[in-house]
C-alpha cells in the first residue's frame, strides 16, 4: 500500500472513494481498465490517509443533507480496512453529521460498523448494497477468490434485515458459459427473498470488458477454465467487444423480471438508484406537534 493526500474527497455525485485499488481478486473486475488511469499496480492500494478529515470539512460546508455513497470504484471493506478503519471513521462522520449512506460492498467485513451503520440509519437512511453472482460456492472461490463468499454475504444481509437497515443487490456481473444459469440465478433469487431485500440490480446477464480488464479476465480463463478453452470461446464469440452478453440473457432476464415480480422486489433500475440518493430525515418524524 502508499498513501497521498488528495485535495478534495467528495465527487460532484456526493460520491467517496477512499482506497483505490483491490486485493479481493475478482476475475472479472473492471475498475482494472486502464481507462481509469490508475498510475500504481492495482494490489498496491492507495489508501487516501486524509479522507475522513475531508470528508468531515466537506460536508459541514454542505448546505443541504444528502446521501453519501461509496464502493462504486474500489471495496471500502478491502483486508486493509480491518487495519486502518478508514471507512469507519468516514462513517463516523457521516454519522455525526447526519446525512445518509449508501454503501457497495462484496465482504462481510462491514459487519464490524454495524452499530454506526443502524446510528446512521436511525436518524436519516442507511442503505447496504451487496453483489452477488455466484451462487455455487466452489465457483464463488474461484471467481470471486480472496473476498466472503456468496453464501457468507447472504448471511450478512439477513443481519441487515434483523437490525432494520435495507439492503439492494447487484446481480452483476455474469459471465457466459460459466454462471449464466438458471440454477444460479434462482439460487442467488431465493437468498434474496429470504434476506428480504429492497431491489435487485440487474443490467442484463453478461459482463463487460476494456483494455486492461480483459487481459486478466482472459488470463483467470486459462488459469482455471482451460479445460474449456473458454478463452478461445470469448474471443471467437465477442471478440473484442465491450458488452458481453449471455446468450441465455432473454430466458434469465424473464425469470427475473418474474420472481421479483411475485416476491415484491424492486427491479427497475432507475427506481433503485433513485431510492438510494434520496435522503431521509428521520428525526423529524419523532418531532411532536
Amino acid at each position: 500500500m502508499h498513501f497521498s493526500d488528495p485535495k478534495s474527497i467528495l465527487s460532484t455525485n456526493n460520491g467517496i472513494n477512499i482506497y483505490r485499488g483491490c486485493t479481493h481478486g475478482c476475475i472479472y473486475c473492471d475498475s482494472r481498465s486502464l481507462c481509469y488511469s490508475m498510475q500504481h499496480e492495482f494490489e498496491d492500494i492507495e489508501v487516501k490517509r486524509n479522507a475522513p478529515k475531508l470528508l468531515r470539512n466537506t460536508l459541514i460546508k454542505k448546505r443541504k443533507k444528502c446521501m453519501i455513497g461509496t464502493g462504486a470504484m474500489c471495496d471500502p471493506y478491502i483486508h486493509l480496512e480491518s487495519e486502518l478503519r478508514y471507512t469507519r471513521q468516514c462513517l463516523e462522520v457521516i454519522d455525526e453529521l447526519g446525512f445518509g449512506v449508501s454503501i457497495l460492498t462484496k465482504s462481510t467485513r462491514i459487519l464490524q460498523d454495524l452499530d454506526v451503520l443502524k446510528s446512521i440509519n436511525d436518524k436519516s437512511k442507511c442503505v447496504v448494497q451487496m453483489t452477488l453472482t455466484t451462487y455455487d460456492e466452489d465457483l464463488s472461490k474461484i471467481i470471486e477468490p480472496n473476498v466472503s463468499t456468496t453464501q457468507e454475504r447472504f448471511e450478512a444481509l439477513k443481519v441487515f434485515k434483523d437490525n432494520g437497515i435495507p439492503t439492494v443487490v447487484w446481480l452483476t456481473p455474469i459471465l457466459p458459459f460459466i454462471n449464466d444459469t438458471e440454477k444460479n440465478l434462482r439460487g442467488i433469487l431465493n437468498y434474496c427473498i429470504d434476506a428480504g431485500v429492497y431491489g435487485i440490480i440487474c443490467f442484463g446477464f453478461g459482463t463487460t470488458a476494456r483494455e486492461g480488464s480483459r487481459e486478466y479476465f482472459y488470463k483467470n480463463l486459462d488459469k482455471y477454465f482451460a479445460h474449456l478453452n473458454l478463452k478461445e470461446k470469448y474471443i471467437s464469440v465477442y471478440g473484442n467487444a465491450y458488452e458481453i452478453q449471455s446468450p441465455n440473457n432473454k430466458q434469465l432476464m424473464k425469470i427475473f423480471k418474474t420472481v421479483c415480480r411475485d416476491n415484491n422486489i424492486v427491479s427497475d433500475n432507475n427506481k433503485i438508484f433513485d431510492y438510494l440518493k434520496t435522503y431521509e430525515d428521520k428525526t423529524m418524524q419523532h418531532i411532536q406537534f
